[in-house]
């Protein structure tokens, strides 16, 4: 869930969520001026604006800021989603998807009021990971709560993919592709002794 260690999900447990992100280009002066400007307002195309807000509240407590990089809501993760949910739309030609996640909004909201007396946006941080605990391990749900842990996985996917394809997630990574080498002085002795090795052991049937 969370970045915390008590839930058992961190940012580098996220990245194998991630197959690969966008490499960074060098950006001309001209690029650098144009996305330093004002950008326009974002149109949203499926989310409510209660839901808008439920997204970016859920958005943050699967990546949350911290010393490294901006939360997931800064890096734009909820407009991802709302586009990719268009996206969807459009190319499947049905709202299932859709239908999915605001289902799962709904049912947070459904039981926040239960439990708490307050909609899942205006809970208490604690409040709102006793309910997601409920629905992020598959293995632990009840049976009754399998369609939410289905929302709550590929919500999750979402996020990932929309943080680690954003900007910022990409300067998160520990990714050193596309930047200047002075000198190449080869691969690493101790890199190139482990690869060697494996490549025998294959070769011996290892």
């Amino acid at each position: 869930m969370a970045n915390n260690d008590s839930q058992g999900v961190s940012r580098r447990a996220i990245l194998q969520v991630v197959a690969s992100a966008p490499a960074l280009v060098a950006a001309t002066p001209a690029e650098a001026a144009a996305q330093s400007a004002p950008k326009a307002a974002y149109r949203r195309k499926i989310f409510d604006d209660h839901q808008w807000h439920t997204v970016g509240v859920l958005c943050d407590l699967i990546i949350p800021a911290d010393e490294r990089s901006v939360s997931a809501s800064k890096a734009g993760v909820p407009e991802f989603i709302d586009d990719w949910l268009d996206f969807r739309k459009q190319e499947d030609g049905n709202d299932m998807l859709a239908a999915q996640i605001m289902g799962g909004l709904s049912w947070l909201d459904q039981e926040s009021h239960r439990q708490f007396g307050k909609d899942f946006a205006s809970a208490a941080e604690a409040q709102q990971k006793q309910l997601l605990d409920r629905i992020a391990w598959p293995a632990k749900a009840a049976p009754e709560d399998h369609p939410w842990v289905a929302f709550f996985n590929h919500f999750r996917d979402l996020t990932a993919s929309g943080f680690f394809s954003s900007k910022e997630g990409v300067a998160d990574l520990p990714y050193l592709g596309n930047k200047v080498v002075a000198e190449w002085k080869g691969c690493d002795p101790k890199v190139w002794a482990i690869l060697e090795k494996r490549l025998a052991e294959k070769d011996l049937g290892g």
